[in-house]
């Protein structure tokens, strides 16, 4: 697999394309790039009126609001980036055209694109944890390798999608649906602890649940992940990884023809 190459062979490819993409999106905008930390604020404080105020769910013992970004910030980097993603390859149709290189490349840029926004965003949660006086403790380090896993898993989904998306541009719309339903069976706006015991086992097939869980562990919780649920998501993260590369790589071929 040439995953590894594309940040040598094509690093600079690779940056063009994912600063273009960030440049292209806050273009003619007068906030700019405010608009990547107010987005998901403002969703932040909306839902968390809604959940908390109105709803009344729990937050096992810390503010609804971080309970709640906590969770958010890894859904909004995985649903962002597999949107764009699987739009990137008809968005880059000029290029692909006109010369070759590895068509990933779109795709990882695209997701990349999302990675610093991801972090742009973090510096709200720095400064609700500052402000609620929440404590970290050495096994935030984890917080490393869960985006690690997290990250696998949405380049070999994104790479699937994108694939499939210029063959049938009804694919766009269809993952836009099912990212809706695909949030409210993870654990983004509640705990699984409120989830009816019959149905969880939708969070042991779904690996974004997994993430958010272990997110919410190590930050909020002070605590070691759950190694077999987080091994597990390796696991099917990395078999998604090579089934997306390889349905990736077998329709390489006629994406000229059918751009």
């Amino acid at each position: 697999m040439q995953f590894f190459s594309l940040f040598t062979t094509y690093r600079e490819l690779l940056s063009e394309l994912t600063w273009r993409e960030i440049k292209q999106r806050y273009k003619q905008s007068i906030l700019g790039y405010a608009w990547v930390i107010l987005n998901p604020l403002i969703q932040m404080l909306v839902m968390a009126f809604v959940f908390s105020k109105i709803l009344r769910v729990e937050s096992l013992g810390v503010p609804y609001a971080v309970f709640l970004y906590v969770g958010l910030l890894p859904w909004n980097f995985f649903s962002g980036a597999l949107a764009g993603a699987t739009g990137s390859l008809v968005a880059n149709a000029g290029l692909i055209t006109k010369i070759y290189f590895p068509r990933e490349v779109f795709v990882l840029s695209a997701i990349l694109a999302k990675v610093v926004d991801l972090f742009l965003a973090l510096s709200v949660l720095v400064v609700f944890l500052i402000y609620y006086h929440i404590s970290l403790s050495w096994h935030i380090v984890w917080v490393v390798p869960i985006f690690g896993i997290q990250l696998i898993f949405t380049y070999g989904l994104s790479l699937f999608l994108a694939a499939a998306n210029l063959l049938y541009r009804d694919i766009q719309y269809v993952l836009g649906l099912g990212l809706i339903v695909w949030m409210y069976l993870t654990p983004v706006i509640y705990p699984t602890e409120m989830f009816p015991d019959r149905y969880r086992w939708i969070f042991q097939i779904n690996p974004m649940a997994v993430f958010i869980n272990a997110y919410r562990q190590v930050i909020l919780a002070a605590g070691e992940p759950n190694y077999m649920s987080l091994g597990i998501a390796a696991v099917v993260s990395t078999s998604v990884l090579m089934l997306g590369y390889w349905f990736f790589k077998k329709l390489e071929g006629v994406f000229a023809d059918v751009v």
